[in-house]
């Protein structure tokens, strides 16, 4: 198992650990990669073996071609993760992350292989409608005024037309992903869900973190960070604080 994950284009574990009580599989923002997620592993109890996952277009991957539709993505990223169900699992993601961790979420449910946790980021609910109008179509003066609008993007980057090049159409497909993803009535989870936010961001409000609780029959904990859409990145110390105190108690 864990000498696939060091192979698994799909699945890096930085730290593999055969004997973890829990598998936490980390799925990341739009244009992010599997590196977002590389110290998590040395930093989490040894307890906890952390998966992220590698979506084809960035890094190593960048070759590749994205998904555009969390539809065709779904199936091919729940073969990947059946090797892997030998223990608990739980998801974390951000933004985009969010919405593909409760589609995993929910599709075990439905094989009767519930995560024991979710933890979603920087996302609404995935039953709310999108709060501003898609981007992922607008030329690309204004799409890159959109990615400066969320600073998550480095201005260096914005300002280097050959770097622009190489990921506008990754962040496009991605944002294609998120901006038309619509959940259709499904199963309803049973595991409990941490809901991590922002109090500076401007793209969900704390209805839109709430309303997660229409998505399980299990509790909902609601906490915010200072930061804007981004404080993934800015309050990283104290996201991962949170994580371990979250998944503390599925680890015995």
């Amino acid at each position: 198992m864990n000498a696939t994950a060091k192979t698994d284009p799909w699945i890096r574990c930085s730290k593999p650990n055969p004997a973890a009580r829990l598998r936490l599989f980390c799925l990341p923002y739009a244009g992010g990669g599997a590196s977002i997620f590389k110290n998590w592993g040395r930093t989490l109890p040894d307890r906890i073996e952390v998966c992220a996952i590698q979506l084809p277009g960035r890094e190593d991957r960048i070759s590749e071609t994205p998904f555009r539709q969390v539809e065709d993505l779904l199936p091919v990223l729940m073969e990947r993760l059946h090797p892997y169900l030998d223990r608990d699992v739980a998801f974390f993601g951000h933004s985009m992350g969010a919405f593909l961790s409760y589609e995993l979420a929910r599709a075990l449910t439905e094989e009767h292989r519930a995560p024991v946790q979710l933890i979603v980021s920087g996302q609404r609910a995935p039953h709310l409608p999108l709060s501003r109008p898609e981007s992922y179509h607008l030329s690309d003066t204004d799409f890159c005024e959109r990615l400066r609008s969320l600073n998550g993007t480095p201005a260096s980057v914005l300002a280097e037309p050959e770097l622009l090049s190489m990921i506008l159409p990754l962040l496009r497909s991605d944002f294609e992903m998120s901006e038309t993803y619509r959940r259709a009535p499904q199963t309803r989870l049973n595991c409990p869900i941490k809901v991590l936010g922002g109090d500076r961001d401007e793209e969900v409000d704390r209805a839109g973190l709430e309303a997660w609780q229409e998505t399980t029959s299990a509790p909902v904990k609601i906490e915010m960070f200072p930061g804007d859409h981004f404080f993934l990145q800015s309050q990283s110390d104290a996201l991962l604080k949170t994580v371990e105190r979250t998944l503390r108690p599925h680890l015995h």
